[in-house]
């Protein structure tokens, strides 16, 4: 095995939980259950994988609680996703997944379509005169929160940067927002501001919630990734720049990644499931 499928395999049971990804029989093919799906694959990692694509043998198990078709239809997005995603010499298996997600989400007809980012200089312009109004708030009472700042991570001229920040209830966390927005300039220019949150209160009350900012699904992703972390009592905002290229599902890896590496610099994750590319790489 690869060094680098072996830090693919432990990033993705880390963000996605244990038993996303698990060997087989055959120790070059691996049995994948995509997060919130019924069934599982098979996936080959050939041994010079990444240099070479993996490759997807087939269904392994239809699930129990998947609908007649299900299994055949999560079969070929992620053969669609691998195609779209993978780079020679990139381990992708990370983006896979996220751009599986993303066409299962997009195929449901009661969704609607997916708001491309990249409408991204008049969302911006809107979001400055709508809901970025924030930036006039009066936050002199608001202490400075302690936020923790990812590296930023720049893809085709985008950046996106983190910050994240222990918080006790919800009306601390939107406090924080609302003292960013209105103290960083270049935060409340910025394309998007990403939020989410997850906060253990009295009695075991839980209280969760996220803001996509106009990147439509973000928020909920980024939720999503809170989660199978099983992180609480903290926010993150994920800001990003829009650099004038689209990025497409890339950008959902991105935003992510971005999270996570601020997670990280927190003390809340470990750091042995972040490396250099990959996930919760850049």
């Amino acid at each position: 095995m690869s060094e680098e499928l072996q830090d693919e395999i432990e990033a993705i049971n880390s963000i996605y939980g244990d038993g996303c990804l698990v060997p087989s029989n055959d120790p070059n093919v691996y049995v994948l259950k995509p997060p919130g799906e019924s069934s599982s694959l098979r996936v080959e990692f050939p041994p010079t994988y990444p240099a070479v694509p993996p490759v997807v043998l087939g269904t392994n198990s239809t699930g129990e609680s998947g609908r007649r078709g299900d299994a055949a239809r999560e079969l070929s997005f992620f053969i669609q996703a691998l195609s779209t995603v993978y780079q020679p010499g990139d381990v992708c298996l990370f983006d896979a997944i996220e751009e599986l997600t993303r066409l299962l989400e997009s195929s449901a007809p009661e969704e609607r379509q997916d708001q491309d980012e990249d409408t991204a200089p008049e969302d911006a312009t809107n979001a400055l005169l709508t809901g970025k109004a924030t930036m006039h708030t009066d936050v002199s009472n608001i202490p400075q929160p302690p936020w923790t700042i990812s590296d930023p991570f720049i893809e085709l001229k985008s950046v996106f940067v983190a910050r994240c920040a222990p918080v006790s209830s919800t009306e601390e966390a939107e406090a924080f927002v609302q003292h960013l927005l209105a103290t960083d300039k270049k935060v409340r220019s910025a394309t998007h501001n990403i939020t989410a949150w997850r906060i253990m209160g009295p009695n075991n009350t839980t209280f969760q919630d996220c803001d996509d900012d106009g990147e439509t699904a973000a928020g909920s992703r980024l939720l999503h990734l809170m989660q199978l972390m099983d992180l609480w009592n903290v926010m993150v905002i994920v800001t990003r720049w829009y650099g004038g290229h689209k990025l497409g599902p890339r950008r959902f890896a991105l935003i992510n990644q971005t999270a996570r590496d601020a997670f990280v610099k927190a003390g809340l994750v470990s750091e042995n499931t972040s490396k250099k590319k990959g996930p919760g790489k850049s």
